[in-house]
């Protein structure tokens, strides 16, 4: 398309299937690998994570940050909601920093956060509409608002058709899930 505008889109991958944070790392390979500066927050995972993303990255150079306690199971957890609050802070700070320090921010499980009302979806929208134009954001997890998939530019959701643990009891195995 001649004269097509670009911008920086909020990009969403949701629902009840596995892949929602794997295509955000899929997203920040093909950023890096344009030479573009990206970033990935996790609100859930533990802070001492050393998953196979979290060690790739490191020898890639790219920041991933997690943010959290490990599996959330409740609202009501007040220690797992200080915490995606403290980790919100980072985020804000992250997605409003100046043009050249990040071309895509990734906020993975960040639905959770705002399912539990921890944080409300006005103010990410808030903070999304402040972020500099190229911007690229990603926000990823389960149960997102209606208000977040009607605001973002692309949306994703990944329907679990058939799991191994689910269907067969096969737990977590390296390179797959962590």
């Amino acid at each position: 398309m001649a004269g097509a505008t670009r911008k920086g889109l909020v990009i969403v991958h949701t629902g009840d299937g596995k892949g929602k944070t794997t295509a955000a790392l899929g997203l920040m390979m093909r950023a890096w690998g344009r030479g573009m500066k990206v970033i990935m927050l996790q609100f859930i995972k533990n802070k001492n994570a050393n998953w196979g993303e979290i060690r790739a990255a490191r020898k890639m150079g790219v920041e991933i940050i997690p943010l959290g306690d490990g599996f959330v199971f409740s609202g009501e957890d007040e220690y797992n909601r200080s915490l995606a609050l403290e980790g919100w802070t980072l985020c804000k700070e992250k997605i409003l920093a100046p043009p050249e320090a990040y071309d895509m921010v990734i906020l993975d499980e960040i639905t959770y956060v705002i399912h539990y009302k921890w944080l409300s979806l006005e103010e990410v929208v808030d903070v999304l509409d402040r972020r500099p134009p190229m911007r690229h954001v990603v926000l990823t997890g389960r149960h997102a608002p209606q208000g977040l998939i009607d605001y973002a530019d692309l949306v994703t959701e990944m329907r679990m058709i058939k799991h191994p643990l689910v269907d067969q009891g096969i737990k977590a195995q390296p390179g797959i899930e962590f």
